[in-house]
């Protein structure tokens, strides 16, 4: 009798965890707040691995957030069907015939849960309900994942759009004076207003779904091997050109406010999978080369421009933005265009150089 009351107890409990940590990951903005953490636990113990037998300087493929979405459900469902397991074989008496063992327990548990019946088993009494519990929880955690699916794939489509665009204008790898010599070349000073609203626009999305369902950290981008921090920190340095050095007061504005959306998207992104920011000095001569380059394509620059000053002041977003994509294997976003062999073969290892 005791054995069994602390089997129902366990069990319930198991179920009532399992389930919580469905609903805070699935259907609760920010993240499982529930004591499992499935698919946080699992990205973790993952992430060395796959590191490890990709190489470092590969980064992750395309196949690693699906993998740990699709385990984080198998195991959701593994979870339950041992929870009512243990509910069944407290109340084993109640099964015609009699259920002989635990694992009899978790396969009718399991039957039910996945709406199939075929356990050889009739529940009676009290554990009919279970059954219908089991069976119910079942098409809840089913309907959620298909959910959870679509919405993965539209926060995905809406953040690489934004991506892809900015590659068009600055390059792979991004970079904010790339951008602004092609808009030169151009003519295109005007739409650099649009630019700064849109990346604004980008960075609060992205923010609110990567924040919300952090699973979206390790999805890569199709078509770009930067991935999306080197998109974020080209905005940065973009936002932080047309703040401290680019004559342009009507910009300035927009950009104070872009810098401040991105920097905290790149803070509590990092925060949220437990990141602190890498220092790492800009090379000497770097701002340098950037004022001769914007200088060279008619940009004018404001007075009392301080190069140091400026250098310090990035490190204070490219320490967030290089700590998630080193965790991400992904390259640093170069302040200068990179030459062209060194944007084919850079990946990870260490940042790549500005010259």
């Amino acid at each position: 009798m005791f054995l069994s009351a602390a089997e129902l107890i366990l069990g319930l409990a198991l179920v009532a965890m399992t389930l919580r940590d469905v609903f805070d990951t699935v259907i609760v903005p920010g993240g499982s707040h529930a004591a499992i953490h499935t698919a946080r636990r699992i990205t973790f113990l993952l992430l060395p691995v796959w590191k490890r037998v990709r190489g470092r300087r590969r980064g992750l493929s395309t196949l690693f957030a699906p993998l740990v979405l699709v385990l984080s459900f198998a195991l959701w469902m593994l979870l339950l069907a041992f929870g009512f397991g243990l509910v069944a074989h407290a109340l084993r008496a109640s099964f015609e015939p009699r259920l002989a063992s635990l694992g009899d327990a978790v396969y009718a548990a399991g039957s039910a849960l996945v709406t199939i019946g075929d356990s050889g088993s009739q529940a009676l009494g009290v554990a009919r309900w279970m059954v219908l519990a089991a069976g119910f929880c079942g098409l809840a955690v089913m309907t959620m994942a298909v959910t959870y699916l679509l919405e993965v794939q539209s926060s995905i489509a809406d953040r690489d759009a934004g991506i892809l665009k900015l590659k068009t204008s600055a390059g792979e790898p991004p970079s904010a004076v790339s951008l602004l010599e092609k808009y030169a070349d151009l003519g295109l000073h005007a739409e650099l207003a649009h630019v700064l609203r849109d990346g604004r626009t980008w960075c609060a999305t992205v923010r609110q779904s990567h924040t919300s369902h952090p699973s979206l950290i390790y999805f890569r981008t199709i078509g770009t091997g930067s991935g999306w921090p080197a998109a974020l920190g080209a905005l940065l340095d973009l936002a932080l050109i047309v703040e401290l050095w680019l004559h342009a007061p009507e910009l300035r504005g927009l950009a104070v406010l872009l810098r401040e959306d991105g920097c905290r998207m790149a803070e509590d992104v990092a925060r949220l999978v437990g990141l602190e920011p890498e220092g790492k000095p800009l090379p000497a001569g770097t701002v340098d080369e950037m004022v001769r380059r914007l200088t060279a394509v008619g940009y004018r620059a404001r007075g009392g421009f301080e190069p140091g000053a400026f250098a310090k002041v990035r490190e204070e977003h490219a320490g967030w933005v290089r700590a998630v994509a080193h965790h991400l294997g992904r390259n640093d976003t170069p302040l200068l265009p990179l030459p062209s062999g060194d944007a084919v073969s850079g990946r990870v290892g260490g940042a790549p150089s500005e010259r």
